[in-house]
């Protein structure tokens, strides 16, 4: 039971209040009661017919809005920055870094894959710090964590512009990918302190739709700083990690003044506000008596081992294969297309696709929000992704290739937001939360170890479309066996304040389509 002395004051009130009414197990079917004095006011309930908060609606959608326009921004910039980090490296290899740092073979690729755990012992590295980050993350509070982790990639990708070897480049490569991992499952995570399950999916697209942009934004960089005669000693690719380097770090310097760890600590809500933002998403947590639990066993494992998290994970492992692929190869495929072109031009050239893609990265998971369904959406966008490749294996027009990397981007980067934003919303704790996103992530970078040709790349992508279907067919059947009452039992003898350590299991959690 909860300890009055360290819970929020909101907390120990739900508590007190739930300890004090009888609650009694009415109607199975979800009701959702509205005011018939205002249409403004709704009274949520959970599934079997109990009150769990009053809303006032139009005060819930002023609260998001104020909420989006101080957090997504600041979060935006720095995965901006953190894949502009991870991916300038190929704008470095255009410039000279290969040439300078006398990279024979495959060296080149080993630096990449370095980053993205194909080197055995960065790969058992990466995926045994991936979870236990997100869950520093909860542990430290993820207002102070993520600025940690974007300082210190700023950092280490500031001193790949000093590296004067092989062997240089891919002790600091590791370090970065290290740095980077609690980034991506950071913010997701961060996001569910936030926000209700059905606004994550979106706000997840508006900052992964940095990750396309990166590529787009990386290219300008690229090719101003490249203008630059020469700062001191360092030229040519060593400025592209320098300038960009310092860059990172200022913003995260900056984040960590600007973001709170939860809503209650925010200096830019009043109290009104705070209570608002806890009762939304009080709401959404069946069973819930409190709404950040400490870090135990059993949440951990209820996250990893959701049936949603493994599925989204496998998916996004399988479409990471081909956006990081992509990231890395883009203007080495451009430059291929185009190879009588400046290496500025060339630089440019990437620009096109990759905004597109961003734009796409926005509107797809818009459209869920409208819809309120992730999985048909992923179902029409899986296709042009794999129309991107058919297109890359039946010609070498180059004018059709070039137009194929529009469609490949087009599709493919909204799947994080898809495949993070669908785990995240179907585990009902907030530990499990941390560790469902830490795993997924974990699965995705691991996309990155595959290094594969455009037929393969089309199988990836075939194979997630199917996936897509099978998780849909999961939950559907999955809620009707609770809509029948077949997890009613594990309510019996479980006090109400004590409901929420059911987690999944409890009667009254539906998975979100």
């Amino acid at each position: 039971m909860m300890n009055p002395d360290t819970a929020l004051p909101h907390e120990v009130d739900l508590v007190k209040k739930q300890e004090l009414e009888h609650l009694e197990f009415g109607s199975k079917e979800q009701v959702s009661v509205v005011d018939p004095s205002t249409t403004n006011v709704l009274l949520e309930t959970d599934d079997f017919g109990n009150e769990i908060v009053h809303i006032d609606q139009a005060a819930s959608d002023r609260l998001r809005r104020k909420i989006d326009l101080h957090i997504v921004p600041i979060l935006a910039l720095q995965y901006l920055f953190a894949f502009i980090d991870r991916a300038n490296i190929g704008n470095a290899r255009i410039a000279g870094l290969e040439k300078d740092l006398k990279l024979t073979g495959n060296q080149y690729n080993i630096l990449l894959s370095t980053l993205l755990n194909a080197s055995f012992s960065f790969y058992v590295s990466y995926v045994i710090f991936e979870i236990p980050a997100n869950l520093f993350t909860k542990w430290l509070g993820p207002g102070k964590a993520i600025p940690l982790f974007t300082v210190t990639f700023g950092i280490l990708s500031l001193s790949c512009a000093f590296v004067n070897s092989y062997g240089a480049a891919l002790a600091v490569r590791f370090l970065l990918g290290l740095a980077e991992a609690g980034l991506f499952p950071g913010i997701g995570y961060y996001f569910g302190r936030w926000y209700r399950r059905e606004e994550i999916t979106f706000r997840m697209g508006l900052y992964i739709a940095c990750a396309p942009l990166a590529g787009g934004v990386g290219g300008l960089l690229a090719s101003g700083i490249l203008k630059i005669d020469g700062i001191g000693q360092v030229h040519s690719w060593q400025q592209i990690f320098l300038i960009e380097g310092i860059i990172t770090t200022a913003i995260g310097i900056a984040a960590y003044i600007l973001m709170a760890d939860r809503p209650e600590t925010a200096r830019w809500l009043s109290p009104e506000e705070k209570k608002l933002a806890a009762d939304r998403i009080k709401a959404d947590q069946v069973g819930s008596t409190t709404l950040l639990e400490g870090i135990n066993v059993r949440a951990i494992k209820e996250g990893i081992f959701a049936t949603t998290t493994l599925v989204n994970g496998l998916m996004f492992m399988l479409n990471n294969i081909t956006v990081t692929g992509v990231a890395f190869f883009a203007p080495t495929i451009v430059a291929t297309i185009y190879p009588t072109k400046s290496t500025i031009q060339k630089q440019l050239y990437t620009v096109p696709p990759y905004i597109v893609g961003a734009l796409c990265t926005c509107i797809f998971p818009y459209i869920t929000t409208r819809v309120k369904r992730r999985g048909v959406v992923m179902l029409c966008t899986a296709p042009l992704v794999i129309t991107g490749y058919i297109i890359f294996v039946s010609t070498t027009n180059s004018q059709a290739r070039y137009g194929a990397l529009f469609l490949i981007l087009a599709g493919s980067p909204s799947f994080g937001a898809f495949t993070n934003g669908w785990a995240a919303i179907n585990v009902a704790s907030d530990t499990a939360r941390a560790a469902a996103l830490g795993c997924v992530v974990m699965m995705g970078n691991c996309g990155g170890l595959i290094s594969i040709g455009n037929f393969l790349n089309l199988a990836t992508n075939i194979t997630v479309l199917g996936l897509t279907g099978y998780l849909l067919l999961f939950i559907r059947h999955n809620n009707k066996k609770r809509d029948a009452g077949n997890y009613d039992h594990h309510l019996v003898g479980v006090r109400p304040e004590e409901a929420y350590k059911l987690g999944n299991n409890h009667p009254g959690f539906r998975y979100k389509t």
